[in-house]
């Protein structure tokens, strides 16, 4: 059994096309074919449905992969122990969601380009959910996200709270001149937010549901900047890190509102895979660019 065919039936697997899989592995499309019926002529099994479209694994195919993912995770770990004396050289992927790229990307980026000459890095934008599913395939080497407080990580991911952020509700100035409202007394304004899969968006809803009130989006877009010069120009209120409230250009053209009953917070996180090796130090560059951008 080779890990070369094992790699290949992880790619198609995750790629769900064996041309997608030669391509993620600079191989062509008959030697990825040839790889999993080596594979499978090992095992002695059939591990894809070549019926269905796009491919999907058998139920012993599925067991297999994910025991394939774990078999590779440690392989990885062996190699990064051999080569942990070294200099960071290759590649760093990295992820971020875009809330926080705007912020953090720029100087990080600088700081371990100046550090680590030999390092190039890649970075990979999305939902903390889908940057962990990123991380899990073996796509990514560290990633930052805002999750709520006590997230639970999957096993063999390392995580750690780097900072706690509140959440401010905003609107345009003077637009707000109470001094305290409520979700009910607010909440037919309608929001400027992040399309759905976001976990800001996510919590508000939540909270609106449990007093049986509707999430009224007036706008949906990405970018916390974007946003907040939409919710300074009147186009309803949002929702944004307090960190990145204040770094905001349109703050003289913002105020917060204070809702009393519902005061959120995130948890800024920085994850990894249990070994990294030498690139550890990196990534610890990244994350502590984090913490001084967002705390």
């Amino acid at each position: 059994m080779k890990i070369d065919d094992m790699d290949a039936f992880v790619a198609v697997i995750r790629c769900q096309s064996t041309n997608l899989a030669a391509e993620a592995l600079q191989l062509t499309q008959p030697a990825i074919t040839r790889r999993l019926q080596n594979f499978e002529q090992d095992l002695g099994t059939t591990l894809l449905d070549r019926q269905t479209k796009p491919l999907k694994p058998t139920p012993m195919g599925l067991r297999v992969y994910e025991q394939c993912k774990a078999i590779l995770r440690e392989i990885d770990s062996l190699r990064e122990l051999v080569a942990n004396d070294g200099a960071p050289s290759g590649v760093l992927r990295l992820g971020v969601p875009q809330t926080l790229g705007d912020v953090i990307l720029l100087e990080a980026l600088g700081q371990i380009r100046t550090a680590y000459p030999a390092l190039r890095t890649q970075v990979i934008s999305g939902w903390g959910s889908h940057l962990i599913a990123k991380m899990e395939n073996g796509e990514l080497d560290a990633a930052a996200a805002l999750f709520p407080a006590g997230k639970i990580f999957p096993e063999g991911i390392t995580s750690r709270t780097i900072g706690r952020m509140p959440l401010r509700v905003v609107a345009a100035k003077g637009s707000a001149p109470k001094r305290t409202y409520k979700l009910k007394d607010c909440y037919q304004r309608g929001w400027v937010l992040n399309p759905d899969g976001c976990g800001f968006r996510a919590g508000l809803q939540r909270a609106l549901a449990e007093q049986g009130l509707a999430l009224q989006i007036n706008l949906e877009t990405f970018g916390t900047d974007l946003q907040l010069g939409l919710v300074a120009n009147g186009q309803g209120l949002g929702l944004v890190p307090a960190p990145l409230l204040a770094n905001s250009r349109h703050l003289d053209h913002l105020e917060e509102v204070n809702v009393a009953d519902f005061r959120p917070s995130v948890d800024l996180c920085l994850f990894h895979p249990r070994y990294l090796g030498n690139l550890q130090e990196p990534v610890e560059v990244f994350g502590a660019v984090a913490v001084q951008r967002l705390g």
